[in-house]
């Protein structure tokens, strides 16, 4: 067990999408230099002056790679701290070499679990307590402050850990509400491609029979089924990308859509009053979208009913153009410095991209949350037969 969680630890990849700069860097280096700069000037017993400003200087550069490179600057900046080490040893100047404004190397430390491959992490550690303990040796300090430089030392390499390890559980959730809501995009293309066969099936028995007694109802039936293929088609481009090789069986009823966007804002127990408008051409969307419309309004809502403070009403508003639909849910709640955005409407941006239309949410610019949507409309004005009503 131990041996697979070393090799585990031992082939672990960087984190993906490492910034390389961030304003907080260009002010940790300000912040260094000038601490740099005063500690120089105003410090009277500095130990090889020219040696240590020079040193300081390095430590406050090579954070600005921390990210990028972690290793790297890990061995560049401990590795001179080890040669200084090294020097004093040689020289045994009476007091401790440097400026204390080299603490700076803690920012390194934390980097280093937190954007390091688990290659370069046992690396850097290694190299790091190799540092630590030739400072032991080098320096006559109390066992006590020993211990307190230790733990000085690994505070910043466990905070880097938890924070990586807190992130990459988000991330792994994040793609685990994504797959979910995949999977449901491939129940629902189960659904509409048997639908659509079934119906292209019956043209096809029906064409067969009248082709010798009625020629013109057979031109009709094919006619049928021309239409009926288009369509499948159709929604199979729009939903393939979510099918996985695991996918699941397929619960043969039609999902909920637009047509029962009322009986949805009608459900009883609900706090909030729920204004619900809908404009434009409803009844004729591809299956896909008029799932998503439902989805995303229902998540909407529900996430207004839960965590919307002072609210008393949500605008809810479905408006279908020429080729777009747009869906806008508004609640008049309170602003409050904590957003809504959780795994629900990751699922519902998922599923928009897959649907080529995008998801935005967030607070209002006086208050309240807002959603807003746009999905693309596809073939709505060639003949597409309008989902029935429940």
């Amino acid at each position: 067990m131990l041996r697979d969680d070393l090799r585990s630890l031992w082939t672990e990849p960087r984190p993906p999408d490492a910034p390389a700069r961030v304003w907080r860097d260009w002010v940790l280096l300000a912040a260094g230099l000038g601490g740099v700069v005063l500690e120089a000037t105003l410090r009277e017993n500095v130990v090889w002056r020219p040696v240590a400003v020079v040193l300081a200087v390095w430590l406050c550069v090579l954070p600005l790679w921390r990210r990028t490179r972690p290793l790297a600057v890990v061995a560049l900046a401990f590795g001179s701290v080890i040669l200084l080490q090294i020097a004093s040893l040689v020289a045994a100047p009476r007091e401790h070499v440097g400026l204390n404004i080299g603490a700076v190397v803690v920012v390194l430390v934390y980097a280093l679990p937190r954007w390091g491959s688990g290659r370069e992490i046992v690396l850097g550690g290694a190299l790091i307590l190799a540092a630590f303990a030739l400072s032991v040796v080098t320096e006559e300090t109390p066992a006590a402050d020993q211990v307190g430089g230790f733990v000085f030392l690994l505070l910043p390499g466990l905070m880097g850990a938890t924070v990586r390890f807190r992130v990459t559980a988000r991330e792994r959730q994040l793609e685990q509400v994504r797959s979910r809501e995949r999977e449901q995009l491939a129940r629902e293309l189960h659904d509409t491609v048997a639908h659509h066969v079934s119906a292209i099936v019956i043209r096809a028995q029906a064409g067969r029979v009248l082709a010798g007694t009625d020629p013109s109802a057979a031109v009709e039936a094919l006619e049928g089924v021309e239409e009926e293929g288009a369509r499948t088609l159709e929604e199979m481009r729009a939903m393939v990308a979510a099918l996985r090789d695991r996918g699941a069986g397929a619960e043969l009823a039609p999902p909920a859509g637009v047509v029962d966007l009322e009986r949805l804002v009608r459900t009883p127990g609900g706090r909030l009053k729920v204004d619900l408008g809908l404009d434009g051409e409803l009844d004729t969307l591809p299956p896909a979208v008029d799932a998503a419309v439902y989805r995303i309004v229902q998540e909407s809502v529900t996430n207004a009913m839960r965590h919307a403070v002072n609210a008393t009403e949500v605008v809810v508003r479905v408006t279908a153009e020429r080729h777009t639909v747009r869906v806008s849910v508004r609640d008049n709640g309170q602003r409050t410095g904590r957003g809504r955005a959780g795994y629900g409407l990751a699922g519902l941006r998922e599923r928009a991209d897959l649907l080529g239309g995008t998801l935005q949410a967030g607070p209002g610019t006086d208050q309240g949350w807002h959603v807003e949507a746009e999905l693309p409309r596809g073939r709505t004005e060639s003949g597409a037969h309008p989902r029935p009503r429940r």
